[in-house]
């Protein structure tokens, strides 16, 4: 049997280490853009749908983790997927993603109900909730071209409706600093590895979670009540 002291020691050096590390994560990050409020909506925008569907939006804003969380409690979403888009490698892994080496973006696949959600509010929430657009291959305390923002679309409405939205916000200077994000045709979506799937739901206590992602969240609660979902 091991001995407690070692067991005590181990716990030590572990719990160090996530204050460290920590530490470094919020050292390392910039701070967000705080936009006007309240966040203006598309002036040029889809219609609510006759009947219900399915339809896909694909983001890209930074780690996964906490956009998948974003999306999966605005009501009309029935699914949200972290994923890679955007590069040039079929079926990449998450370690060769974060080596920056394929070409890929961490992203979100969500699956909607146009007749109960516009891909307009989809936006709204992107550009003001789930992510900085105004930072340039990068989110926070994550550097590199997979963290960057951007928006892959699937239609040529989608197309219209998000370029006349940055142009837009970036006119209302609703951000100090211009906007980033980069709206490019979807390609392909590549699941990511199961264990990066509902991240935030199944670790709730991890640090980094703690402090980048559950204050989006509480973001959406106040600024989108309408849209909200438990």
């Amino acid at each position: 049997m091991q001995s407690p002291y070692i067991g005590r020691g181990i716990a030590l050096i572990v719990i160090t280490g996530l204050i460290a590390w920590t530490a470094f994560r919020a050292l390392g990050s910039r701070p967000p853009e705080t936009p006007k409020s309240p966040f203006p909506a598309p002036a040029i925008e889809t219609s609510l749908a006759a009947a219900k569907s399915g339809q896909r939006a694909v983001f890209a804003g930074g780690c996964f983790w906490g956009v998948q969380a974003v999306f999966q409690h605005l009501q009309g979403v029935s699914s949200v997927t972290s994923g890679y888009s955007g590069g040039h490698v079929k079926s990449p892994s998450y370690e060769s993603v974060s080596m920056g080496v394929t070409g890929h973006a961490e992203t979100v696949s969500i699956i909607y109900d146009p007749s109960q959600l516009t891909y307009g509010q989809l936006l709204m929430v992107f550009f003001s909730v789930a992510h900085d657009p105004t930072q340039w291959n990068r989110q926070g305390p994550d550097t590199g071209s997979q963290y960057r923002s951007a928006i892959f679309y699937t239609t040529e409405d989608q197309k219209r409706v998000a370029q006349a939205y940055i142009a837009q916000l970036d006119a209302a200077r609703v951000y100090f600093r211009k906007i980033v994000t980069k709206v490019e045709p979807f390609q392909a979506f590549y699941e990511a590895e199961s264990y990066h799937q509902d991240y935030l739901k199944n670790n709730p206590d991890n640090p980094y979670i703690v402090y980048n992602d559950l204050p989006k969240l509480e973001n959406l609660k106040k600024n989108f009540p309408n849209l909200y979902r438990p």
